[in-house]
């Protein structure tokens, strides 16, 4: 029987140095669907999306992180990235003297293991931030310097529309942004959905950039465990009741 699950975690135990951070996370994520993780400030929501994507600062001291049916779990965060996973951070890096272009087709080319032709690459660039309402003239710019919150994270949704990755991570990516920001982005992330086909995973506060989105399975996480699976109706009875009467 064909596995249709991308993302498999299984009892999962991650520590910060001394400190145990996640204690027994079991979740799952199929192909081509869309996951929101919930919960109170300070529970290892952050911390799922590092362990996924390979933080060294994070060790995993005993589970499995599946991805498209091979154990990662040891895998460095270059090779993890490589396989197609993703991870939009809630306050992205400066990077002075790479520019954002020159970042994206480093990324693209690792990724591929073979040289973008140059022409092809800034088309394809020019034609994503169009749909992002994204000023071109940042794509010369050092990544992130000098940029707006709100620009950040859509350089954050450009560089997930042209690596096209198998899943997307977005940690907090709505947080801090005007209503027009949060709508840019939202048209951002429902484009990967519908062009890319690849899997999303959530974590958010807010619900405000799921409104363009179907979502498939919601999930709450309290103390480093997963406490409650359900659909997308969960997300409206936590709006309207807290996460303390789930």
């Amino acid at each position: 029987m064909k596995n249709n699950n991308l993302l498999e975690i299984k009892d999962l135990h991650v520590s910060a140095g001394e400190k145990e951070i996640l204690h027994g996370v079991n979740l799952t994520v199929g192909k081509d669907e869309t996951h929101v993780l919930m919960g109170p400030n300070g529970t290892g929501k952050s911390t799922l999306g590092y362990a996924i994507t390979g933080n060294p600062e994070y060790t995993v001291t005993s589970g499995e992180i599946i991805f498209d049916g091979e154990n990662i779990t040891d895998l460095p965060v270059n090779e993890r990235a490589n396989k197609g996973i993703f991870l939009s951070f809630q306050n992205p890096l400066e990077v002075p003297g790479v520019t954002l272009s020159a970042f994206i087709r480093s990324a693209l080319e690792q990724k591929t293991g073979s040289r973008l032709r140059l022409w092809d690459f800034k088309k394809k660039l020019s034609e994503t931030m169009k749909l992002l309402s994204m000023d071109e003239s940042y794509a010369e710019r050092d990544l992130n310097v000098g940029f707006s919150g709100g620009e950040k994270k859509k350089a954050e949704i450009l560089q997930m529309l042209m690596l096209e990755p198998k899943l997307a991570i977005l940690d907090e990516t709505d947080s801090g942004l005007d209503v027009d920001a949060v709508r840019t982005v939202s048209n951002g992330v429902r484009l990967y959905r519908e062009r890319v086909k690849g899997s999303l995973l959530i974590i958010t506060h807010s619900t405000r950039i799921l409104e363009a989105l179907t979502v498939d399975e919601t999930h709450v996480m309290e103390n480093g465990v997963i406490v409650k699976n359900g659909d997308a109706s969960l997300v409206g009875e936590i709006n309207e009741n807290g996460f303390g009467n789930i």
